[in-house]
């Protein structure tokens, strides 16, 4: 998985600013739980874990055992050291755990730093069960006008445009024998308001606001201040999408 060189700095900045808080994830619960039969004594394999903020939250919701697999040393020391999440250094095409040992995957912000879907593809085929659903957490082209940072940074959309489409992920995983079971728009709150938003966001961590020049990046910081000024008890939501395949 190619993007951010994560050093330990830019690890912890990245879960500060990035991680979307528990209490505002209860609608990708209800919508993980309707794809996703899981239950304790599964396992789940969580594909570009990052610092472990969804490995927790499925550990948590579902009693099920997490496989944490995250390339990046500096994120994977953030992972929570508990019983039932085991953390992983490897990579989506070169998955460390056995044939047919999980029950479902999970790649949440991950297929666009794949640089080979249709061989990620194969190496989740290889290590779900049959049947097992494959739970893509992205933004995808042409489908990410409710994406906060879209909407207060349109520019963005620029980085998004180069992301894999929904039809070429779902072609890929085609190559694999998975095909499209369902896409849905969920809802994220990821700051009590968007004054909180605007508080927590580091450029450094998003690839996103990365690519944006200072005059466009501060122009979306002077929009989201004044929208948080004029709106001071609205939620920050955003919208990302779930594509799942089985």
């Amino acid at each position: 998985m190619a993007g951010t060189d994560y050093d330990a700095r830019v690890a912890e900045e990245y879960r500060l600013a990035r991680e979307v808080p528990r209490q505002g994830l209860g609608a990708w619960r209800e919508a993980v739980a309707d794809a996703a039969a899981l239950a304790p004594g599964m396992t789940l394999l969580d594909v570009g874990a990052g610092t472990g903020a969804f490995a927790s939250a499925f550990h948590d919701w579902f009693g099920v055992r997490v496989l944490a697999v995250e390339p990046a040393e500096a994120m994977r020391s953030l992972i929570p050291r508990v019983e039932g999440i085991e953390a992983l250094d490897g990579h989506a095409d070169a998955l460390p755990v056995p044939d047919g040992c999980a029950d479902a995957a999970w790649l949440g912000s991950v297929v666009h730093h794949l640089p080979d879907l249709a061989s990620a593809a194969r190496e989740l085929r290889r290590a779900l069960k049959p049947g097992a659903p494959v739970l893509i957490r992205n933004v995808f082209p042409g489908r990410c006008d409710r994406d906060l940072r879209v909407r207060f940074f349109p520019e963005t959309a620029r980085s998004i445009d180069t992301y894999p489409t929904v039809e070429r992920t779902c072609d890929a995983f085609a190559t694999a024998g998975f095909s499209r079971v369902v896409l849905r728009a969920v809802p994220q709150q990821s700051a009590a308001n968007l004054a909180e938003f605007a508080d927590r966001i580091r450029r450094d961590t998003d690839s996103k606001l990365r690519s944006l020049t200072d005059d466009e990046f501060n122009r979306g910081m002077d929009r989201l201040r004044a929208s948080a000024a004029i709106v001071p008890d609205q939620p920050a939501t955003s919208w990302m999408d779930l594509l799942v395949l089985a």
